[in-house]
């Protein structure tokens, strides 16, 4: 299993994945995802600014994230506080192909994401999730990531969560 850029020729494949992420979130109940956002332009947006990510085996697509290092906009204004200031990755847009899930796909993709930080001398980790997310909080807890506040995004409360390598 690998994790790498994703090139614009697997938007299509990406779009489905998250696709199935936003009829989950709907189907639990949440508005998270729920307003149009994510759609094939951000995925577009995201492979532009080499920001996008796929976790692959056997070349089949299992998983995406947008993985971005670089200053979030969102997280300058936290009640709370961050563990730490210092140069960060971080995790946008996480999403599992519905074939894989409920096989630790997600938390495989966050454990070489940590590899990826730390090979570009990054030793900060970064998220944010809504309240409602149950399977992204349980990943975030699971890996030991700490809750430090909440964000706004477009008003809307997040939990923030940060890890340092």
């Amino acid at each position: 299993m690998n994790l790498r850029l994703a090139n614009n020729s697997e938007v299509a494949i990406i779009w489905d994945i998250l696709q199935d992420a936003i009829a989950q979130r709907k189907k639990d109940g949440s508005d998270q995802w729920q307003n149009g956002y994510p759609n094939k332009q951000t995925i577009k947006n995201d492979i532009a600014n080499s920001h996008g990510y796929v976790l692959v085996e056997n070349n089949i697509i299992m998983a995406y994230a947008a993985i971005i290092f670089g200053i979030e906009p969102t997280y300058q204004e936290i009640t709370g506080s961050w563990l730490s200031e210092d140069p960060y990755l971080v995790v946008h847009r996480v999403a599992t192909s519905e074939m894989h899930k409920g096989k630790g796909i997600a938390t495989k993709l966050f454990i070489l994401l940590e590899g990826l930080a730390l090979s570009k001398n990054t030793f900060s980790i970064k998220v944010d999730t809504n309240f409602d997310n149950k399977q992204m909080l349980k990943i975030l807890e699971k890996l030991n990531y700490t809750f430090c506040g909440t964000i706004y995004v477009s008003g809307a409360p997040r939990m923030a969560y940060q890890k340092l390598l």
